[in-house]
């Protein structure tokens, strides 16, 4: 009877213990965006691409509910987000093929939401595809784009 109560007690004090570390993880946004604005250059890219990633989800919520202007607001968060993660990470060398990948992923689900809005929404989520896609053009001709001194 005392070992079954505990490994009760053992199972229990893990379930907290690794929901009060999966809390901690989550960031609010505004956090995210501060500590992205003070991370070191290297670090920027990946927490810039989260905001982004977070940002796409609110807007996919928004377009899912039928508030188009708010998923509008979103959608441009998202491009400007993106274009964050794109700059670093050219400046740096470091995240381009990451950055590339879920900026791909974005633009897929963005056109499959453009797929099920009214036609009148769909000119912005057309132009952030667009500017996705332009990103990723970018990232991949400082990936595999002749370079300097060669």
């Amino acid at each position: 009877m005392t070992t079954m109560r505990t490994r009760i007690f053992i199972l229990t004090l893990l379930a907290v213990a690794s929901l009060a570390a999966f809390a901690r993880d989550e960031e609010s946004l505004d956090q995210l965006i501060a500590r992205a604005e003070s991370a070191r250059p290297e670090d920027r890219p990946a927490l810039y691409l989260k905001i982004a990633q977070l940002k796409s989800e609110v807007a996919d919520k928004f377009y899912g509910e039928g508030s188009a202007e708010a998923g509008k607001a979103a959608l441009q968060d998202v491009v400007a987000y993106s274009q964050k993660a794109t700059d670093a990470a050219i400046a740096t060398g470091k995240k381009l093929k990451n950055v590339e990948i879920t900026l791909r992923k974005m633009a897929e689900k963005f056109r499959d939401v453009k797929r099920t809005v009214a036609f009148d929404d769909q000119a912005p989520i057309q132009q952030t595809v667009d500017e996705l896609e332009k990103m990723r053009t970018a990232l991949l001709s400082a990936m595999f784009g002749k370079k300097k001194g060669k």
